[in-house]
């Protein structure tokens, strides 16, 4: 094993939250999971305590001791639904003087999910499983992209901008295949992570766990990729595939801080911090409605020292890891979106263009398959020749599927299987651009 592979292994193994035992391990205030328990009883009624371990995700070894104060202080009352005589048959239920200190706590901050984990601990979990350690062979690229047609050169300097754990900029003309590119390089992250439920911050709790972004691994995926056995890990975090998070033209500077939602009450992570452990992608830069400037100066700091600085609406301003691989992806040119200072702290600058009429011909070919029409290459040389080289049109990837894609619509318009004819192409093309130019072929 070479000293990379030690480095990537050591890391994969380096963290494991283990069960806290007591509030104490925890590392939460008492008060704090004292109220989270009110809260939670407030909005569920009457709950057994193994009920309420399982939703907070704590052992009844932490809950003991806040379940007996909030008796001692008259917030909670204990019964017995059961007849085991084991803890299963204990249950919980506020006092009048607990609902009203429950509407309280929730009119103060409206989480009452799992516990949160400390933003110590969280900090720690994700350097340990650092995107940054892992090691991508060209094996893996060609087997992740080998269904689909990309320039090798391209394919090359993906895998190399992996293996760097720096920002990269994919960059071409609209319709090339740039955020398909950015979004299949997901599928190169390999092993699992732990994300929390939620982390605690600044006495405030910021919801963490998103299962739009944070995907659990499939069943049977082997335990080299098991983030750890239940039995012997906090529950309070969730196993995952490491995320890829995609973001375009909607994107805001505002976005990036944290988002204090005043019906509920806590805060929601921004999308870079889900993009933890993984990749965020910021498609069509230079589309948002912040100047393209302003957005890539946003993360010149985060880039270069690993880290972000996020601040609470108290003021309270705090050190997150910044560990994700961010690819740029943009129809404009480096040059003209930042300035020297930036671009040096972009690892890769990757051109992505037209096609070959080699490769452009295999991509066309497969989209009839796909769309269920029958090949044909006399049509395929008509449309190189009077429409790509005629009009001087790139040969760019987004071409043959959205063009047959109108020929497929056509044909089940008419009743019909569809066609791959010279007519049927002129038909489409004219549609797709615009209706620019008069059909020169008549006809079937």
């Amino acid at each position: 094993m070479d000293a990379f592979a030690a480095a990537t292994k050591a890391a994969a193994s380096a963290f494991v939250p283990p069960p806290p035992r007591t509030v104490n391990e925890t590392g939460l205030p008492f008060i704090f999971l004292v109220e989270l328990a009110v809260k939670v009883l407030f909005l569920r009624g009457l709950v057994r305590l193994v009920e309420l371990a399982s939703h907070m995700k704590l052992s009844v070894s932490v809950l003991d001791p806040m379940m007996a104060f909030m008796r001692t202080e008259k917030l909670c009352e204990v019964t017995r639904i059961g007849s085991s005589g084991t803890d299963a048959d204990i249950a919980y239920k506020l006092t009048d003087l607990g609902r009203s200190r429950g509407v309280e706590y929730l009119n103060r901050c409206g989480y009452a999910g799992p516990a949160p984990v400390t933003l110590e601990c969280y900090s720690t979990e994700i350097r340990a499983r650092s995107v940054a350690s892992l090691r991508i062979a060209r094996a893996a690229v060609l087997a992740e992209f080998g269904d689909i047609v990309v320039n090798a050169g391209v394919l090359d300097q993906l895998g190399a901008a992996m293996n760097s754990g720096r920002a990269m900029f994919i960059h071409g003309p609209a319709g090339s295949g740039k955020t398909y590119l950015a979004e299949r390089l997901a599928g190169l992250l390999t092993g699992t992570i732990g994300v929390p439920h939620a982390v605690y911050a600044g006495g405030e709790v910021i919801q963490m766990y998103d299962p739009v972004v944070h995907r659990p691994p499939e069943a049977g995926s082997g335990p080299e990729n098991a983030f750890h056995p239940r039995q012997l890990r906090d529950a309070r975090w969730v196993t995952c595939l490491r995320p890829a998070v995609l973001t375009g033209g909607e994107l805001t500077l505002d976005m990036l801080d944290l988002k204090f939602d005043e019906t509920t009450r806590y805060y929601q992570a921004p999308p870079h911090l889900k993009a933890n452990n993984g990749i965020f992608i910021i498609d069509d830069l230079g589309r948002q409605r912040c100047s393209p400037t302003d957005l890539l100066n946003r993360w010149i700091v985060p880039m270069d020292r690993k880290t972000d600085f996020l601040s609470l609406h108290t003021g309270y301003k705090f050190e997150v890891p910044f560990d994700v691989i961010v690819v740029f992806s943009s129809n404009l040119p480096p040059a003209d979106l930042g300035d020297g200072a930036f671009l040096r702290r972009i690892g890769y600058k990757i051109h992505v263009g037209p096609m070959s009429e080699r490769d452009y011909r295999e991509v066309f070919m497969r989209a009839c398959d796909q769309h269920g029409i029958a090949r044909c290459d006399d049509t395929f040389a008509y449309l190189v020749r009077e429409h790509h080289q005629r009009e001087g049109r790139p040969m760019l990837a987004c071409y043959p599927r959205d063009l047959l894609s109108q020929v497929r619509d056509k044909g089940a318009y008419e009743g019909e299987v569809p066609q791959l004819t010279p007519a049927a192409i002129q038909w489409a093309w004219n549609n797709y651009f615009s209706g620019a130019g008069d059909s020169h072929i008549q006809g079937d």
